[in-house]
């Protein structure tokens, strides 16, 4: 009929009156929710980490088929055409006010039904179609209400006992021919039958291949695997002690001019070997596989924060030359610009760091922070010392990267030492940027934003470039705000993230792995978290100049998330606790 806000408005019985609406519009609802996951799941692929997340808002409603049960019984219901310049066909009534009020009551990827309708589905010998919801719901203005939530087609059969009517085989007809057009679709694909970690594999495939197609473009699309002299280098590379001695303050950086890059090959018209290519999804598909199975610190998270580091280094400013904003691109693409940004963006390799970094930062994190490990006294603690699980991260996946099967993706990376060791000290750098408690590498980081971007810069690394300073700074900060950017995007995505981290979290107390229990003062510790480091750090991605208006964007969403947490957060925390509960049941 029409689409109010979000809300998709559909009928069954209008103009005709259809014995078998309820029939017709369950089978459509059912239909609806099942293409809608099939759709994201495919898009996952191309889309990224929380694609397969997206639903029907609230849940499918049958407004109209508990519309057209009471009709049906009463007649209680008005339809027509409102004059003005927005004219339309619509309805209205005490119907449809109740089916508006039941929508909030409903819950993601279910299909809630009135008490009239799950009776009319009764009386049609479909009983095994709904269940009864455990507690009822409040109505303004009713009151109480049973309802009921209308099972899947997983959950029962599609087609009931009794033979069909003509209405039937003419709805059936027409609903599961758009179900084959959408599993034609998945089948192709092959998407269907991929796991979710699959397709978030294939994703970062992707993102670092387009990446990979810009590193070979700007050395003139030449690639050569067999440099044994690199081969020498690569052994001795990243033998020292720990990962963490290997930090620097500064990082410099590789830049090319506006003539280089004006005449740069298309980073499109690069072919990468299918070997490489192969050795790619090999590579990052043992990433995933070495990231334990955490609630929270997994490869989903880890894809989440590859999301954000892509989508800020699409969004950099050009501020050396005042071009403004680079236009919005699923790809970031950096030979039509010159004079990019202290140098982040006119060097492929060190975009390509910076996103492979995002990707492995958390291999095989433990779930517990550090502190914890190095009160258990865990292998990896008295070797590491201090930024345990940051540092172990990067081990793995470097001595796996250098194993003799990635040989060819390798030489995609990088073809000089020069290369291979600024690629190495992005990776360290960024990766340890990530261990947000250490008050070391805390206090390094702020004396050196303030060396570089503060009101009145100190001159403290002298002979080291103003560029190469900040975009190391800027740099450390991009993939810090990545790793929290759930903090700073849309209310939804952060709680689910949030009960996630609680979850662990809560988890490692269960476990005898936390001295105390986190439920305690996880509401304002929450608060803390975005009092004194979410927004302030929000702030300086504005302050550093490079974002535009995505630091805009990023404060606004954490505050607001602030804000509401503050309203609901304590709520929240019960419901975490019980849904934790009900978990550990279920397990028992």
């Amino acid at each position: 009929v029409e689409t109010v806000g979000d809300c998709y408005v559909a009928v069954a019985g209008l103009p005709e009156p259809d014995k078998d609406h309820v029939m017709a519009v369950c089978r459509f609802a059912r239909d609806c929710v099942q293409i809608m996951q099939d759709t994201t799941l495919k898009l996952e692929v191309s889309l990224g980490p929380d694609t397969s997340e997206l639903d029907l808002r609230k849940g499918t409603y049958l407004a109209y088929s508990i519309l057209f049960s009471l009709w049906h019984q009463s007649g209680q219901v008005t339809a027509g055409v409102l004059r003005g310049e927005r004219s339309r066909f619509q309805l209205f009534g005490d119907t449809m006010n109740t089916a508006a009020r039941m929508e909030s009551t409903s819950a993601r990827n279910r299909i809630q039904v009135s008490q009239v309708t799950a009776d009319l589905l009764y009386a049609s010998g479909l009983s095994t179609w709904v269940a009864p919801r455990k507690i009822k719901i409040l109505v303004k203005g009713k009151g109480e209400m049973q309802t009921y939530w209308l099972k899947t087609k997983a959950e029962t059969g599609f087609e009931p006992s009794k033979s069909k009517s003509s209405a039937e085989t003419h709805t059936e007809s027409s609903m599961s021919s758009s179900v084959r057009e959408a599993d034609d679709i998945s089948d192709l694909d092959g998407v269907g039958a991929m796991t979710k970690t699959q397709r978030l594999v294939e994703w970062n495939v992707e993102v670092l291949s387009s990446l990979l197609q810009q590193i070979i473009a700007s050395r003139g699309g030449t690639v050569d695997p067999e440099d044994q002299s690199l081969s020498q280098k690569e052994a001795t590379i990243g033998t020292g002690e720990t990962v963490l001695e290997e930090f620097v303050p500064i990082i410099p950086l590789k830049r090319f001019d506006a003539g280089e890059l004006s005449k740069r090959q298309k980073a499109s018209s690069i072919d990468i070997d299918e070997e490489a290519k192969s050795q790619l999804r090999s590579y990052l598909a043992n990433v995933a596989s070495m990231y334990q199975d955490n609630p929270f610190h997994n490869f989903e998270h880890a894809s989440h924060v590859t999301a954000s580091v892509k989508k800020l280094l699409t969004r950099i400013v050009n501020v050396d030359d005042g071009h403004g904003l680079r236009t919005s691109s699923d790809k970031v693409d950096l030979a039509d610009m010159a004079g990019h940004s202290y140098g982040i963006t006119s060097d492929p390799l060190t975009q390509f760091s910076v996103v492979f970094s995002a990707i492995i930062h958390d291999m095989d994190h433990p779930g517990v922070p550090n502190a914890q490990l190095v009160k258990e006294k865990t292998r990896n603690a008295q070797i590491f010392k201090k930024s345990v699980a940051e540092q172990n991260s990067v081990e793995l996946a470097w001595g796996m990267l250098m194993g003799e099967e990635y040989k060819a993706l390798r030489a995609c990376i990088y073809q000089t030492e020069d290369d291979l060791r600024r690629f190495r000290q992005l990776v360290v750098n960024a990766v340890m940027a990530t261990d947000i408690v250490d008050k070391e590498l805390q206090a390094l980081r702020k004396s050196r934003w303030e060396t570089a971007f503060a009101d009145a810069p100190t001159n403290q690394y002298v002979g080291v470039s103003g560029d190469d300073c900040k975009a190391t700074i800027v740099i450390e900060h991009l993939i810090q705000a990545s790793d929290v950017s759930h903090t700073m995007q849309h209310w939804h995505i952060y709680k689910s993230w949030n009960q996630k981290f609680f979850m662990e979290c809560y988890g490692a107390y269960k476990a005898g792995r936390a001295e105390s229990d986190p439920s305690l003062n996880w509401y304002k510790g929450e608060l803390g978290f975005f009092d004194f480091y979410v927004i302030p750090l929000a702030r300086k991605l504005g302050s550093c100049g490079v974002f535009g208006v995505s630091s805009h964007e990023y404060l606004n969403y954490a505050q607001s998330n602030r804000d509401e947490w503050a309203r609901e957060g304590e709520e929240l925390v019960q419901e975490y606790l019980e849904k934790y509960k009900d978990m550990n049941n279920q397990h028992q």
